[in-house]
């Protein structure tokens, strides 16, 4: 009986570590969800910011029209 209470403790113990594993694991993963949301939203306001300023910025000189003298 000595032998079979033993193996029920070792296996409890590992449990408990397995268990504490995965709720390490898990915050880790919360936590790099968050910095993959804060990264995504600011590429998108890069992206905006970028694309603002294209718009503002003068075309390449071919693509603007000869002046009237020509």
């Amino acid at each position: 009986m000595d032998t079979l209470e033993q193996r029920v403790i070792e296996l409890e113990t590992r449990l408990t570590h397995q268990e504490r594993v995965c709720d390490d694991l898990s915050g880790v993963i919360a936590a790099q969800a968050r910095t993959i949301d804060v990264l995504t939203a600011q590429m998108r306001a890069l992206r905006d910011r970028v694309a603002d300023l294209a718009a503002g910025w003068p075309g390449a000189p071919q693509d603007e029209p000869p002046p009237p003298h020509y």
